[in-house]
């Protein structure tokens, strides 16, 4: 049985947190940001929270307010965030209501994590799969054995990406608990017309799944199940679906209010199971007098009347902090180590990319790589991968299931528990449905958390076309993903810028897209033997942001207005060089390596010094990011400029067709570079 000064001070909570929804009701006004409560939900919430331990993992949804009452955090602390002011210890003002991100000592550790409509599993997924990577490598705690908790409600288990991460979870055997807090009700859809079973139903199709059904409005029954699942999980190191179920006694959220879609019949239905009257009536009925519950239940009321006040009062952010945090300081800013060292020989791309890694998991415990087929048996499509799971193990390195998602959002969680994850998409054209999780959980985490959650990853990415690749083979994404903001991207045309970045990106401490085209692996297309060269030593890191000119113009040639400047990068540098070359020293070409951040002082010089630019691009050219850098160049330079921008990409088509003679005709190549130049140069 529950002690009974647990119970006191469970329903002491619950009080708080019944009161705070009221408050917020009562002062619309002043609540002007969209938020949710967790009336009704009291009870689990609170049955959950209060158990979890400061070393464990949280990932909890819109809704659980109570459950960060019973984790200790304060009303005001919460009402900071619902009022976006600047003392709100989650993000400074920048994101809803009950979203926590806390790294706090004496707490459960608390990721950034969007609204959390399904789409927290896979990064809370991923937390539990670095735990359990670190405890089979010895590099856990001794002692602390975490658990992860991820709760949603109910409508979200019908999400694509929960089934990915319930998958991982079963097949890698995580301890994580999925506590699913099922009111019934989306927003304005109920369950009967979003779901054919309940997540407790769904959850028997993932073998290895411990299930528990409970009356989440029972704080009893909750309590005691979520100690049974907790002792579960820490026990066995295995994951467990929790199927509570409770009332949804006030809106879904406050901008969308109860009233616009409710009946009475079903709110009077859900008013049956109200935690509050159950845990009031069970305390009478084990001693407590009516008047000491009454004593707290002002004291609750005026707790929280008092700190909505204080909250209502407390500043401000302040405008200039906006800018703040988008990424964590760099830890790779200087140009380091030898990158020609004596005795070497010439490697190719892929070679490089896979000796760096190599160096970074000989080297760092903690680095990990996965993604599809880049276990022991293929090491990956591009052989990119060869040797590291033999060499390192399946603990290290391993294969996932087609779930780009997973690969993708996963390293949020990684990244929170310490792990370094370098994963995997097998072709750029895959990306898209790891997108989401990108654009929610990985972009946002260093600008929400306030740099307390930075997320340290690598994404390769193989790209571009060359061959006969065909349609889903053959994509060019760097103006999609230059539209996000809160990640680097990295873009190298030979194996030592390759090794370089690869190792910048390890060590820079924010997540990092590596972009590496396919045709400049092995240097077998003619024109591209320049992509293999010396590979440069262990230390060598090429800090991001750093261009390089590869081919430079005379100075008869600049000095007479004869010249121009081709701006580049991936296999656009060997069509600009092969080009230039007919042109007898009046082409300067600028490989940009990396395209966010963005060597800009060096893009403006070479047009202040030219006066004529061009842009060189495999994309298709219609809004594309050269489209976009050759209006950025346009602005600032304008009146250095003796003619347009020029640019040269594919031609806008939503695909490069499988056929090589298609092929051809869709991309640019030295010939068309060429006859672009001429044109600008006539200038």
């Amino acid at each position: 049985m529950v002690k009974k000064d647990l119970l006191i001070e469970a329903y002491s909570l619950m009080c708080t947190a019944r009161a705070m929804a009221e408050m917020y009701d009562a002062n619309r006004n002043i609540c002007k940001y969209v938020h949710s409560t967790s009336k009704g939900h009291e009870a689990i919430q609170l049955a959950t929270g209060m158990q979890l331990k400061p070393y464990d993992y949280a990932a909890p949804y819109y809704r659980d307010e109570s459950m960060l009452l019973g984790m200790g955090l304060s009303p005001y602390e919460l009402m900071l965030q619902l009022l976006g002011k600047a003392d709100d210890p989650f993000s400074g003002g920048r994101t809803y209501y009950a979203h926590p991100s806390l790294n706090r000592e004496e707490f459960p550790k608390m990721p950034h994590q969007s609204s959390a409509t399904g789409m927290q599993a896979i990064p809370a997924t991923g937390m539990a799969h670095g735990i359990a990577y670190k405890e089979r490598e010895g590099i856990n705690k001794k002692g602390e054995y975490p658990v992860v908790l991820c709760s949603f409600g109910d409508g979200s288990i019908t999400e694509g990406e929960v089934a990915e991460a319930f998958q991982m979870a079963v097949l890698k055997q995580l301890p994580i608990i999925y506590l699913v807090q099922d009111n019934e009700w989306g927003i304005s859809a109920s369950a009967d017309e979003m779901r054919a079973m309940d997540a407790y139903e769904y959850a028997a199709g993932f073998k290895g799944l411990k299930r528990m059904r409970v009356d989440g409005s029972d704080f009893v029954e909750a309590y005691e199940a979520m100690t049974e699942a907790i002792d579960y999980v820490r026990n066995n190191r295995k994951p467990i679906l929790v199927h509570a179920r409770i009332p949804l006694l006030g809106h879904h959220t406050s901008g969308v209010r109860k009233e616009w879609y409710r009946s009475e019949d079903d709110l009077e239905k859900h008013a049956k199971d109200d935690p509050i009257p159950k845990m009031r009536k069970l305390l009478l009925e084990i001693g407590l007098e009516e008047k000491e519950l009454i004593e707290i239940e002002k004291d609750a009321a005026n707790k929280v009347d008092q700190q909505f006040k204080q909250a209502v009062e407390a500043a401000e952010p302040d405008p200039a902090t906006v800018e703040e945090h988008v990424f964590t300081p760099s830890g790779a800013t200087e140009e380091m180590g030898n990158r020609k060292p004596n005795g070497k020989e010439p490697v190719v791309m892929v070679d490089a990319a896979l000796h760096a890694v190599d160096e970074l998991m000989a080297r760092h415990p903690e680095c990990i790589f996965y993604g599809q087929d880049v276990g022991a048996r293929l090491g990956g499509v591009f052989r990119e991968a060869a040797t590291l799971a033999k060499k390192y193990g399946d603990n290290r390195v391993f294969n996932t299931p087609i779930q780009e998602a997973y690969i993708v959002g996963s390293t949020v969680g990684m990244s929170a528990v310490g792990v370094k994850p370098i994963v995997e998409i097998q072709f750029a054209d895959y990306v898209w449905t790891g997108v989401n999780q990108l654009v929610c959980e990985i972009t946002k985490s260093c600008y929400l958390t306030m740099g307390k959650y930075p997320v340290s990853a690598i994404i390769r990415i193989p790209i571009g076309a060359y061959g006969g690749g065909g349609p889903y083979h053959s994509g060019s994404i760097e103006s999609t993903l230059l539209t996000l903001k809160g990640i680097k991207i990295a873009y190298p045309s030979n194996a030592a810028d390759m090794k370089g970045l690869m190792k910048a990106a390890y060590y820079d401490g924010n997540p990092v897209i590596m972009l590496e085209h396919k045709g400049l692996y092995w240097s077998k297309n003619p024109g591209t033997e320049g992509a293999k060269c010396i590979e440069p030593d262990e230390d060598y890191i090429l800090p991001f942001g750093k261009a390089q000119i590869v081919l430079e113009a005379t100075d008869d040639a600049v000095d007479n207005g004869q010249s121009c400047a081709v701006i580049t990068w991936g296999m656009g540098v060997y069509w600009s060089m092969a080009a230039a070359k007919r042109f007898n020293g009046s082409v300067e070409v600028l490989d940009l390596r990396t395209l966010q951040p963005l060597d800009e002082d060096m893009i403006m010089q070479m047009a202040m010094k030219h006066g004529k630019v061009m842009i060189v691009t495999e994309e298709p050219l219609l809004n594309s990011f050269a489209e976009s850098l050759a209006g950025r160049i346009s602005q600032q330079c304008f009146r250095y400029l003796d003619a347009p921008v020029a640019t040269v990409g594919s031609k806008n088509l939503p695909a490069v067709a499988l056929n090589m003679g298609l092929e051809a005709a869709m991309l640019p190549n030295a010939d068309k570079v060429a006859e672009k130049i001429e044109e600008l140069l006539k200038y």
